[in-house]
């Protein structure tokens, strides 16, 4: 990480009630990461289950009031109210498109104070 890597940490905390969402912010905070990289099913994060609804509406950015608010499911609650309460940036994208971290080519959504 000091030569400014990226660092990719995969597993959950061991701790009953506790979920990889949860870990991955605690882990991210653990070691001064910049931003938490999710790799879901889907580009990014959507109103609805874009998998089932042809007019599902993809967010570019949200703030994590309005992720909360919206209760939008990408992540566990307690992983975006975490990331929020230390400042911590996610960004969801595509599991397959993972290798594109740190390029331009990466689409997905950015939750962070500004929406």
């Amino acid at each position: 990480m000091s030569k400014g890597r990226i660092v990719i940490c995969v597993a959950g905390t061991g701790n009953p009630y506790f979920t990889t969402d949860s870990a991955a912010v605690l882990r991210a905070l653990e070691l001064n990461c910049e931003v938490v990289i999710k790799g879901t099913k889907v580009d990014g994060i959507y109103d609805k289950d874009p998998k089932k609804f042809d007019d599902a509406y993809k967010f570019d950015q949200l703030s994590y009031d309005d992720a909360l608010s919206l209760n939008l499911r990408v992540m566990d609650q307690s992983a975006i109210a975490l990331a929020k309460d230390e400042g911590i940036p996610l960004y969801v994208c595509k599991m397959e498109d993972i290798d594109q971290i740190g390029t331009q080519d990466l689409q997905g959504t950015m939750v962070s104070v500004h929406s």
